[in-house]
């Protein structure tokens, strides 16, 4: 019988989630939708020394706002479950609320031969580690260190069964077998084989805290929660052979999940993993939101710096990921049928700022007039500026196509709502001269004097002819009087202007124009 789809996502609330993390989460969701299945965010906290405050918050609220609603592991408040019920079944959903769980499983594997008890201080670990420096050789834990460390394989059970109860400092390693070949088939990588000569004994677990290592908890976890699928970072691939080696020591091979390892986000230029300071130098976010760290430092954010949450998605999904078609604007509703773990690529998917801005001008055409007002709106405000609806909603038709942002629609379009405080130096130096302000202010006062209805429909005609009869230069005039009422020589059509801000604001900056000029 098989198996209903259940992935995870399980970040740690080190810091704020990157766009790889959201990547990743994306990509599970994605994953189980389309198979009917479970999404379920999982919260590992067992690095309690790299816990910082308000991590756990931003990342389910970026999820959120990204629309990856998790079905398991999260309340409809955006609070993670911690008791369980029908629908969280597995809760707690954090690994530091079920630390009770896994002493049990360690204990197993040393029951079972498959994991030893280490007593080894930090002090006599770096000794080891500084002895083999000095050779010219790599300090590894495993087979060929072991019985020459402090452990339960090494000491006689007489001497090391005490230490249990009397020492606080003491872990779990599992014991890597000798000279063995793992077998592993990732879903995009496809068969891997690595001899586990090269590697080493990983601690499982941590008397000090009472909290499994990442290792043990994820594989404990994973099996309790009867997750199908793991699909994490590349990162992870290096630990794939522990975490086969745990499930057959544990006698979970029949219900182990499978994996896939999804490729690095990198730098826009050369090779490397996009961090935040490649965002800090070329002037783009590698967040979802907006983040306050310990030191007072902002680090920006995708929804901050007015991206939709729709592109901000969308742009994620093609990162790594192709549909195998030309199609490049997806609704979450369209990944979810066309996603596909046969077409994220094994390489690394580099970032390109422009291309995310792309995309964001993309969806902002796709809006509504509407929902762009709605957000335009409140920017207005902050400005002081308490302004018409219907007139912003006309303001926002006439320059949308011009806009990657909400927030451009200010410095398209500001002097809509706002008399220019200066003039383009530029601009007047080429279109101030006095034989055309001349024939611009009797432009203006045509307008003025138009007794006609005062929408562009009907002044625009009249103007242009206006112009053309008496073979003035048509493209001079109409630059100096723009230049007048804009501050610019760039902008709307004329007819669109004036008739927007209305005669009254028309001939108060006409008015202003010829006190500089006149």
């Amino acid at each position: 019988m098989e198996r209903r789809t259940r992935v995870r996502f399980a970040p740690s609330p080190t810091g704020p989630l990157h766009m790889g993390g959201v990547r990743t989460a994306l990509y599970n969701y994605l994953f189980a939708k389309q198979r009917g299945g479970d999404f379920i965010i999982r919260i590992e906290d067992t690095d309690s020394n790299r816990f910082v405050p308000g991590a756990e918050a931003y990342i389910i609220e970026a999820l959120n706002w990204c629309g990856i609603i998790p079905d398991e592991g999260v309340d409809g408040n955006g609070k993670v479950v911690e008791e369980a019920s029908e629908k969280h079944p597995h809760a707690p959903y954090r690994q530091s609320q079920r630390r009770g769980i896994y002493r049990k499983y360690a204990d197993q594997l040393v029951e079972s031969g498959n994991a030893y008890y280490a007593f080894d201080t930090a002090e006599e670990l770096n000794e080891a580690r500084a002895a083999c420096e000095a050779k010219g050789e790599t300090f590894i834990y495993n087979q060929t260190t072991r019985m020459s460390l402090r452990n339960s394989l090494s000491m006689p059970e007489s001497e090391w069964r005490p230490l249990l109860d009397s020492r606080t400092d003491w872990t779990v390693r599992f014991k890597m077998p000798e000279n063995t070949v793992v077998a592993m088939d990732d879903m995009i990588r496809g068969h891997v084989e690595i001899n586990t000569d090269t590697l080493d004994d990983k601690v499982l677990w941590k008397r000090a805290d009472e909290l499994p290592t990442y290792h043990l908890a994820n594989i404990v976890d994973d099996h309790l929660m009867e997750i199908t699928e793991v699909i994490r970072g590349e990162e992870w691939l290096p630990s794939l052979p522990l975490h086969y080696l745990l499930y057959q020591a544990f006698g979970w091979q029949d219900t182990m999940p499978r994996f896939a390892h999804l490729p690095l986000l990198l730098k826009p230029v050369g090779n490397g993993k996009l961090s935040k300071r490649d965002g800090d130098k070329m002037g783009f976010p590698v967040f979802p939101l907006n983040w306050l760290n310990s030191e007072g430092e902002t680090y920006h954010g995708y929804r901050e710096d007015g991206y939709f949450p729709e592109a901000f998605v969308n742009l994620l999904a093609m990162l790594g990921w192709n549909p195998g078609t030309e199609q490049e604007i997806f609704s979450m509703k369209e990944l979810i049928e066309a996603f596909s773990i046969d077409h994220v690529s094994k390489s690394g998917a580099k970032f390109n700022p422009d291309k995310a801005k792309w995309y964001n001008k993309e969806y902002l055409r796709m809006k509504s007039d509407e929902e762009l007002t709605d957000a335009f709106m409140p920017i207005l405000a902050s400005k002081g500026i308490n302004e018409d609806y219907d007139k912003v909603k006309k303001i926002v038709a006439l320059i949308k196509e011009r806009a990657t942002f909400v927030a451009d629609f200010w410095d398209i379009a500001s002097y809509l709502f706002v008399a220019p405080a200066e003039y383009a130096e530029k601009d007047a130096n080429k279109f101030w001269k006095e034989e055309n302000y001349t024939l611009a202010l009797k432009v203006a006062d045509f307008i003025l004097a138009f007794d006609g209805e005062f929408t562009k429909e009907s002044l625009e005609g009249p103007l242009e002819e206006y112009i053309r009869s008496n073979e003035w230069p048509m493209g001079k005039v109409m630059n100096c009087l723009r230049l007048a009422l804009v501050g610019a020589s760039s902008g709307l059509g004329i007819a669109d202007i004036v008739t927007i801000i209305g005669k009254e604001e028309f001939a108060r900056r006409i008015e202003a124009i010829k006190a500089k000029l006149c």
